[in-house]
């Protein structure tokens, strides 16, 4: 069964809310990506603003300009993906729970501190009673929700689901997993990210949804072949040896991939892997990166999914990552990431 990407929606820290592709490199200077939000109050009730988290409007609010893009209502589920979930809400009820000993707390903050909130939240303002699930799975969380998604539609439970990845950073957040090395310790542009050689990377937040359905329609951004994950592989051969059988599996070559889209992150250890692989088994394919644009956060492959979909269906490379535009044909796109070198994982399209 085919399966394609109906319509997207994604709010980052690029200009990326209703559009299809990128046009522009929003440059940044520090060591963290916060997202670029749209004006709320147009796509829902101002007065549900206030009671709403960053990571809850950014997720409803990606996840209604998708359905806006698809031009639907109600879709035939809801399948979110995030590792960590409601920070801010978690860090209100944590600190109210330490200032008042523990007595005499709201339960508003825990209620929405829950990783399924946003999902939840998106089916309270559709009304939709369909099937509703999260994925917390660190480094495949997104990857979970999309097969998940896939999977009910290849088994008939579904025609058209609404899968999405969101994460958010906060300054507590932030400041731990800085102590523990995964952040640059000096300011960085990101601009200049995979040319700086220190240690980590830059922190990354943002909400990428999608449609994706068994119709074969015209206007579809492409066509989602593949998903593949897997965990910890002990070499770069072993990695080659999965990015091999999954092409086989999906009866391609790496040598009928147009572009491939990695995850490399200025991060020296975890780019060593992109290094090898783009002088092995990529070194005959173009070769183009993302997190300079929205930096790193477990659920990033929402943003590059959202990215590759939007060259297949533009038919180009945009100038903001190419440094200038590259016409098509573009006939498939392959994306690698890792996170941490732990959680692996590999999704391709192809033109529709």
């Amino acid at each position: 069964m085919s399966l394609y990407i109906r319509a997207t929606g994604n709010i980052s820290p690029q200009h990326t809310f209703g559009k299809s592709s990128l046009t522009e490199q929003t440059a940044y200077t520090g060591n963290r990506l916060n997202t670029i939000d749209p004006d709320y109050s147009k796509l829902f009730d101002p007065k549900m603003i206030r009671r709403m988290s960053r990571i809850i409007k950014m997720g409803v609010g990606a996840a209604m300009d998708c359905l806006q893009d698809a031009g639907i209502q109600q879709p035939d589920a809801i399948i979110t993906g995030t590792a960590y979930g409601c920070l801010q809400d978690t860090e209100v009820f944590l600190k109210r729970l330490v200032e008042f000993k523990e007595e005499m707390l709201t339960p508003t903050a825990f209620i929405q501190s829950t990783h399924n909130t946003v999902g939840g939240q998106i089916a309270l303002m559709l009304q939709c009673h369909n099937y509703n699930n999260t994925f917390v799975h660190r480094g495949f969380s997104f990857e979970s929700a999309l097969l998940d998604g896939m999977m009910m539609i290849e088994e008939g439970d579904a025609k058209s689901v609404l899968v999405g990845g969101l994460d958010e950073i906060t300054d507590t957040s932030h400041a731990i997993l800085s102590r523990i090395g995964l952040y640059k310790q000096q300011s960085t542009s990101n601009t200049d990210l995979l040319t700086d050689t220190s240690k980590g990377t830059i922190a990354g937040e943002g909400a990428a949804f999608f449609l994706i359905s068994n119709d074969a329609a015209a206007d579809n951004y492409a066509q989602l072949n593949g998903l593949h994950t897997f965990y910890k592989p002990a070499s770069v051969a072993d990695i080659e040896k999965e990015i091999s059988s999954f092409l086989t599996a999906q009866s391609i070559s790496i040598n009928d991939i147009d572009i491939v889209i990695t995850g490399r992150n200025g991060d020296t250890k975890g780019d060593a892997v992109y290094n090898a692989l783009e002088q092995s088994l990529f070194s005959t394919t173009r070769n183009i990166t993302f997190k300079q644009l929205c930096g790193e956060y477990p659920t990033a492959t929402a943003f590059a999914l959202w990215l590759a979909a939007g060259i297949v269906k533009e038919q180009n490379i945009p100038a903001a990552i190419a440094g200038q535009e590259i016409a098509g044909p573009i006939k498939s796109v392959l994306i690698y990431n890792h996170s941490n070198r732990i959680h692996h994982s590999l999704m391709l399209l192809s033109v529709c």
